[in-house]
């Protein structure tokens, strides 16, 4: 192989990284202010709880429905042009959420945020675009590890300029996303050569229909009940942790933006530096497993917590717990031809965003019924405690998988064996 090539895979990653960066820095910013941004609109810590759920509901279904498209889009038409309309997206939804005066403005803001956000599917689809099978995971977990550093960055920038004006840190982030389209237009190359393209097939672009194609992956089989009950734990922690450690510890913007600064280092820390060296020691399979054992014990331990600074001890400890994501993606990804990456990794974000539409209906119901008890009670956690149950799941059906895998693998050796 020549080293051109290769120094232009190399490029291409560092520049998709750089990409990822900037666009998880521009949502990290707005993390922990949007819940209080809400409450603007609000009368009581119920109603806040309640509107907060449907705005994250109204961006989570849009994205459901637009993921499988823009993935399938970017099979057709390139990585790069799908990526420059979803930080045109990004823009519009964060420059109207800062003028928003009612909340429809919100709901409406985030729609369109939602379905023109593709962002993680493509860029996803990128990685896979340039490098071999065997290396995707180790580079999912460097991708991984711009989403951590822009949550590093984000949250805490974002909480010190909500305390200064809400709207502030929504202006930021429509900057920055335009900073995005900008660095992508002059500087981000394409890596789907035209031979690989296919044609647009608006069927296969239907988010319903897409799953069912990822359902069919040869190898994927219970892996996407792993991929749908961890994700929706994630997004149900999502979904409330601002809200919950507010209710439960009387946190700030300030207070918020420091927490998910501690959550956004470990990950890049795990994810940048360590998972090379755990999957030199160990499969993705065996690395999945390990990660949900350490996340379901986290969740328990977020619910359990009675002092605000016990959460960064719950965050240190759950090292693990941010192997899981790069590891599925790699097995799934692994599963796919060349050609439909796209709509592979389009169909996954579309599981995710799926399970982000449902996980508000349920986390917000469950912190509203809990809002109104004293800080610190324990009974303050039943979000996080429903999250541990679907992460308790997610293990089992990785573990049954995974033995199934390895016992059909063995299948043809045993007549082999036998005199």
């Amino acid at each position: 192989m020549s080293q051109a090539p290769a120094a232009g895979r190399e490029a291409g990653m560092r520049f998709i990284m750089l990409t990822v960066l900037i666009d998880m820095l521009a949502i990290g910013l707005i993390v922990p202010v949007l819940p209080a941004l809400v409450g603007k609109f609000s009368t009581s810590p119920a109603e806040q709880t309640y509107w907060y759920g449907v705005v994250t509901f109204s961006f989570a279904l849009a994205s459901f429905f637009g993921a499988p498209i823009l993935g399938a889009l970017s099979d057709r038409f390139g990585r790069r042009p799908v990526l420059l309309l979803g930080f045109c997206g990004l823009a519009i939804n964060f420059f109207v959420t800062a003028m928003a005066s009612a909340i429809w403005m919100l709901i409406a803001s985030r729609v369109v945020g939602g379905g023109m956000q593709a962002n993680a599917a493509v860029a996803n689809a990128y990685v896979a675009d340039i490098t071999p099978p065997e290396q995707r995971a180790r580079r999912f977990g460097m991708l991984g590890a711009m989403f951590g550093i822009g949550f590093i960055l984000g949250p805490v920038i974002g909480g010190l300029l909500g305390g200064i004006d809400l709207q502030l840190p929504f202006f930021v982030a429509g900057g920055l996303s335009l900073v995005n389209l900008a660095y992508g237009y002059f500087v981000l190359p394409e890596s789907l050569p035209v031979e690989r393209r296919r044609h647009l097939d608006w069927a296969r672009a239907n988010p319903f229909s897409s799953l069912k194609r990822l359902a069919e992956l040869k190898g994927v089989g219970r892996l996407l009940g792993v991929v749908a009950l961890a994700g929706l734990a994630q997004f149900t922690l999502y979904t409330t942790w601002v809200l919950y450690t507010t209710f439960k510890f009387h946190w700030g913007p300030t207070q918020n933006g420091w927490s998910l600064f501690a959550v956004g280092m470990v990950a890049a820390t795990v994810q940048g530096a360590l998972l090379g060296r755990l999957l030199k020691r160990f499969t993705p399979a065996r690395l999945a497993v390990m990660g949900l054992v350490s996340s379901t014990l986290a969740f328990v331990g977020f619910g359990l917590v009675t002092q605000g600074w016990m959460m960064y001890v719950v965050v240190l400890a759950n090292l693990l717990g941010n192997t899981v994501s790069a590891a599925m993606q790699s097995l799934i990804s692994g599963a796919a031809d060349g050609s439909s990456q796209g709509q592979t990794m389009g169909s996954v974000s579309s599981l995710n965003s799926l399970t982000a539409v449902i996980a508000p209906m349920f986390g917000a119901p469950l912190l509203g019924a809990v809002s109104h008890l004293p800080a610190g009670d324990w009974r303050i956690g039943a979000p996080m405690y429903f999250c541990a149950a679907l992460q308790a799941l997610a293990l089992g059906l990785a573990i049954t998988h995974f033995r199934k895998v390895r016992r059909t693998r063995l299948a043809p050796a045993i007549p082999a064996a036998t005199p």
